[in-house]
């Protein structure tokens, strides 16, 4: 996002119980800085620590890059530990130890408590290989320890806020931010969705706790704007509830904004006066498809009706709707971008976002596609925002018009346009004008990736030999 930035909310998850337990722990947080591989490479060498950890916000597209840096990180020093994380990392461990001999390990799944007992052991030279959730070598062969257990209790492990130092995060239109969790994990099966199986069993902070973490961050950092990463913080709507009301009494002025399912919004009905007087600005509502026939395919479990009345909802609590809509679950004709269009138009949210479909291969939805064919073999570029599936009956160029041209046609229709300009809150209204400005600019940056960057392989390749 341009000139805006996020912290890394999972490496200072990790960084909170390493130095709770005497180690000492910094940020280089390469994306701030926008740095080139080449210069993070020369920042790790130049600090020659004992061991670096590697995360990333977009783990299939950014694992190339990991690569690259941790390879010029081994040439020059051959004794740091190098250690990384992920969802991707957890399921194509073997692969990348196969072919990064550079990476000394691997964390699969939650890594608080996995990574501290593995420096634990790294700094008193104890056995490695009995520590659990971890892929390394063993006699040179790749091999994965048993997976650890789920934290119980999400608020064991204390978050490092403090390595924000130095950093100045905003969002939201340059205003200090953090992002937060309330729970993880989500009990929902979509099939092209790997959260339920990547974090497996929901579970929520306490109440309390959370909140006054928030009041903390507020007061001492300054922040404004906190951006929930849950992929569906409402799941137990009694401990959502009961999440609101204690930051509600705090009594502070906030923005949050936030990922939600449609059918929560519905369910929640009587109390959504308590997500606004919380703070609540923003929700993004998966709503995926027009054709209930492709919702029920990939188990979303949704509705056309409860989405359109989520929406409906949100907006009578001034509360502001972004519709992400994916393209790609099925075989698209030009009638089925014009539905498209028309479905949403009659849902009239205040904001779109159009993805395309990513199959990733620890997904139940791998398996519908593995035998399609991929039009995109770079993998940085698996990142929802290209096209990666070949579409029978439309080209490339095509889609991607389509794509635009719904974009355009959303973002300037007249109810659009009057809340843009005249929505009765005037936060809204400069939420609004923020989101217009950064997506003009990457409507045209897409544009022009696409047609004149972007390189589409020529080649037969099928989904199933691309992830082998």
């Amino acid at each position: 996002m341009p000139n805006e930035h996020l912290p890394p909310l999972g490496l200072l998850s990790i960084g909170g119980p390493l130095i709770d337990a005497g180690h000492e722990v910094e940020l280089l947080d390469a994306d701030f800085y926008n740095y080139k591989i080449n210069v993070i490479a020369d920042k790790i060498i130049d600090k020659s620590p004992d061991a670096i950890m590697l995360g990333h916000s977009g783990s299939t597209s950014a694992q190339p890059i990991i690569n690259e840096i941790t390879k010029i990180v081994r040439q020059n020093n051959k004794h740091i530990k190098i250690i990384i994380g992920g969802v991707f990392p957890t399921y194509h461990w073997n692969e990348i130890l196969e072919d990064n001999p550079q990476i000394d390990f691997i964390v699969c799944g939650e890594g608080e408590e996995t990574v501290l007992n593995l420096v634990t052991a790294l700094e008193s030279k104890a056995s490695v290989e009995i520590i659990k959730g971890l892929a390394l070598r063993i006699n040179g062969v790749p091999l994965k320890t048993p997976l650890a257990e789920n934290i119980k209790n999400l608020d064991d492990f204390r978050i490092a806020w403090e390595l924000m130092k130095g950093y100045n995060y905003t969002y939201w239109g340059k205003r200090k931010a953090v992002v937060i969790q309330f729970s993880r994990g989500c009990p929902y099966p979509c099939t092209y969705c790997g959260q339920s199986l990547f974090w497996k069993k929901w579970r929520h902070r306490s109440a309390k706790s959370l909140a006054n973490e928030i009041e903390m961050l507020h007061k001492e950092y300054g922040i404004i704007v906190f951006n929930f990463a849950d992929e569906n913080p409402s799941s137990n709507p009694k401990a959502w509830k009961e999440f609101l009301e204690a930051l509600i009494e705090k009594n502070l002025n906030l923005i949050l904004v936030g990922s939600i399912r449609a059918d929560n919004i519905v369910r929640d009905a009587d109390f959504l006066h308590l997500y606004k007087k919380a703070g609540f600005e923003r929700f993004l509502l998966g709503i995926e498809n027009y054709d209930e026939v492709v919702l029920e395919k990939i188990k979303k479990a949704g509705t056309v009706s409860k989405d359109k009345e989520a929406i409906q909802l949100l907006r009578k609590h001034n509360i502001l709707s972004m519709a992400t809509y994916v393209v790609g679950f099925g075989e698209e004709k030009s009638r089925d971008f014009y539905n498209s269009l028309k479905q949403l138009l009659s849902y009239d949210p205040d904001q779109v976002q159009l993805l395309y479909v990513t199959p990733h291969k620890w997904t139940p939805y791998f398996e519908d596609v593995k035998d399609k064919e991929i039009i995109l073999t770079d993998q940085k570029k698996w990142d929802y925002k290209h096209q990666v599936i070949k579409t029978q009956f439309l080209k490339p160029w095509v889609v991607i018009l389509y794509v635009k041209l719904i974009e355009i046609i959303m973002q300037t229709r007249p109810s659009a346009l009057m809340r843009l300009f005249f929505h009765k809150e005037a936060r809204l209204r400069s939420a609004m004008r923020w989101y217009t400005r950064i997506g003009r600019r990457v409507w045209f940056w897409e544009l022009y990736q696409f047609f004149f960057v972007t390189k589409l392989t020529k080649e037969k390749v099928k989904m199933k030999d691309f992830w082998k």
